[in-house]
């Protein structure tokens, strides 16, 4: 887990390199290095040493002959069976993944995405062939952000590092009013921010002569179609349990210490099972946050399943006194928009990890996608009521956008999301909107963010592509039946885990913003607003009704408190 960065037809762009690396050091702490062909590339990186812990696996990293040059953000979880695969033919001089990752590149070419079982996004510079390679994972839990200048190329693990040598602060109000609108956070090759944009995940650039060439390389939909889909329900129970032990233990290479996030809910529950099965009585640590509102911590139910398994658990607890620095500093972080609370509660998860010296964790993500967690996607009407993404049209009261209180030009400017719907079924359809273009990349971008900024490696055992793919692919009814969500899922976990969890409804994870909103923070929030006016987004909104909107809120109108944190957000990221 690193950062990663370079200018492409630099001419002479060492010190931009420089400025870019360090506006993101907090990604790579250990080492930093560059690799300059003079007048050609500059090519930097953030090390955050997981594997190989020598300097012999510093980084930007070249071969024997000094020909290829990579720098890499990720990890390659089969590595060692690659490095068996390749040894024949590549001479390997180090125990990193790092430098499987450039054999494969260097035998099979851009096929070796195919082959790869990691989070990554990482560039290669051909110093002979003055060319660029670049990919990024299946899901994108890696980010890699770009920007052209003529025909000079930027790319970086974060917004930040573009910004600081290149004049590109100017919001893109396309996605600003689609955001405020419909709650959209973009397309997948689309920021906030006018001419920066970032490589979908399942895509690779190649950029030569000062020309780019973006195509994806991961074809979802043709691989979940050729899966078998009539497996019965044991058989279909069996393989997917192999397939997520095998995903669990690849995620435990590393050679620093390993912990992970554990919330109530079935999904973390059932990693803290089998991380407790798999790796046996280790002293493997584990996070939790709370708030003392027992109304939204699962906090009971974390100690009861620690109660099972004794690993040490550590809870940390976010208040709201510390909101309104904690939020200028994520907000930092982040560089775009992102999701309220329950991200600041997440940060001080890894602001305590990296006390513990625990460099990795590993999290619970992508479970409700591919078993169908989520409550609209009980029937297809329930879907058109959900947000972060969704069409909201007919939610009523319960819309959680104000669009009245933006100026109309700058409300004109949004445009209404529309999916692809390749499937042949509506949940299928809503499964794949969620993977590729709503949930997943938002929370993905969000925990990269936050977890990085503490320099802390996060994996995703249940985002494995091959879990993925062949949940996907199965029957409707091994999702949901009679009424029942993740029931494959349920009926796998419920010799693992004890009833009240494995029997569980689906809780989001949450934290009492609408409340302190409304009472503890007021002052911050009202003072936020007031400080909106006097930013280059006030021409955005019509104050008044702002304003009214959010006295409603104070006096009790708070069903949904995503609007109020929507406006505040974008305060703190224009200061």
């Amino acid at each position: 887990m690193c950062g990663i960065a370079g200018i492409i037809s630099a001419g002479r762009a060492t010190e931009k390199l420089d400025n870019m690396l360090e506006a993101q050091a907090h990604r790579g702490p250990d080492h930093t290095g560059t690799y300059i062909d003079e007048g050609y590339a500059a090519i930097g990186h953030n090390r955050l040493s997981i594997i190989d812990l020598t300097p012999d696996a510093n980084e930007p990293f070249k071969d024997v002959s000094g020909r290829f040059h990579l720098t890499f953000n990720g990890e390659i979880y089969n590595y060692l069976e690659l490095r068996e695969e390749l040894r024949e033919q590549y001479s390997f001089k180090t125990a990193s993944d790092a430098e499987v990752l450039l054999a494969a590149y260097m035998i099979w070419g851009e096929s070796c995405l195919q082959r790869f079982n990691g989070m990554f996004a990482f560039a290669i510079w051909d110093s002979k062939e003055k060319k660029l390679f670049a990919a990024r994972d299946r899901f994108g839990v890696k980010p890699f952000y770009y920007a052209l200048d003529g025909e000079t190329l930027y790319f970086s693990s974060e917004i930040k590092a573009l910004r600081v040598v290149l004049e590109r602060d100017r919001p893109d109000k396309k996605v600003w009013a689609t955001y405020f609108c419909y709650g959209s956070y973009g397309a997948p090759h689309e920021t906030f921010y006018e001419n920066v944009h970032q490589l979908p995940g399942g895509s690779m650039l190649e950029f030569i002569s000062g020309r780019p060439r973006i195509k994806s390389w991961y074809d979802f939909i043709g691989r979940v179609k050729n899966i078998r889909s009539d497996h019965s329900f044991g058989e279909a129970k069996e393989i997917y349990l192999d397939l997520l032990k095998d995903s669990i233990l690849l995620r435990f290479r590393a050679d620093v210490p390993v912990g992970f996030n554990i919330s109530g809910g079935l999904d973390s529950s059932l990693l803290l099972a089998l991380v407790h099965e798999l790796k046996g009585p280790e002293n493997i640590k584990s996070y939790t946050f709370y708030t003392g509102d027992e109304r939204y911590d699962e906090l009971p139910w974390v100690e009861q399943m620690i109660a099972h398994t004794g690993n040490p658990l550590s809870s940390v607890r976010l208040t709201s006194e510390e909101i309104p620095a904690l939020a200028r500093d994520i907000s930092a972080v982040q560089d775009e928009p992102f999701g309220g609370f329950p991200t600041l509660a997440y940060s001080k998860i890894f602001a305590q990890a990296h006390k513990d010296g625990v460099k990795v964790l590993l999290d619970g993500q992508g479970m409700d996608e591919q078993w169908a967690g989520y409550d609209y996607y009980l029937s297809q009407s329930k879907g058109d009521k959900t947000f972060h993404g969704a069409n909201i049209q007919g939610a009523g009261k319960k819309n959680p956008f104000r669009k009245y209180v933006l100026a109309p030009e700058f409300a004109a400017h949004a445009q209404k999301p529309e999916y692809p719907s390749p499937f042949d079924n509506e949940l299928q359809n809503l499964q794949y909107r969620d993977l590729f273009y709503t949930k997943i990349p938002r929370a993905l971008r969000f925990n990269d963010r936050v977890s990085m900024a503490y320099s802390t490696e996060l994996r995703e055992p249940f985002l494995d592509y091959r879990l993925v793919e062949f949940a996907f692919a199965q029957p409707e009814f091994f999702k949901i039946k009679d009424g029942i969500q993740k029931f494959l899922l349920r009926n796998l976990v419920k010799d693992l885990l004890p009833a009240t969890i494995s029997h569980a409804p689906k809780r989001p994870l949450q934290t009492p913003q609408r409340e302190w909103l409304a009472r503890e923070l007021k002052s911050f929030v009202s003072s936020s607003l007031q400080s909106l006016k006097a930013t280059k987004a006030g021409e955005w909104f019509d104050f008044n009704e702002l304003e009214k909107e959010w006295k409603m809120y104070q006096a009790g109108n708070n069903e949904s408190s995503f609007h109020i944190w929507q406006w505040v957000n974008l305060t703190l990221l224009e200061k």
